[in-house]
């Protein structure tokens, strides 16, 4: 797991992400992703999955997260 923030397209610089799933994730609710998505799958392999984000703040029950992470 990498916790990059606005600097991610340095810090995976040389990372080879081909055929791997990349699941955006924030633990706060003031976290905003805006372009993230884009502006990611615009600097790692084309290969690669970027998933749509999820917001993990304390509220989820485990029944949620078990699905949710099922459904990856």
């Amino acid at each position: 797991m990498v916790h990059c923030a606005k600097d991610y397209p340095y810090i995976l610089d040389g990372y080879d992400f081909s055929g791997r799933q990349i699941i955006l994730l924030t633990t706060s609710g003031d976290s905003v992703f805006g372009k993230t998505k884009e502006d990611l799958k615009a600097n790692i392999s084309k290969q690669a999955v970027v998933l749509e984000y999820r917001l993990l703040n304390g509220i989820q029950t485990k029944e949620s997260m078990t699905a949710w992470v099922d459904g990856l």
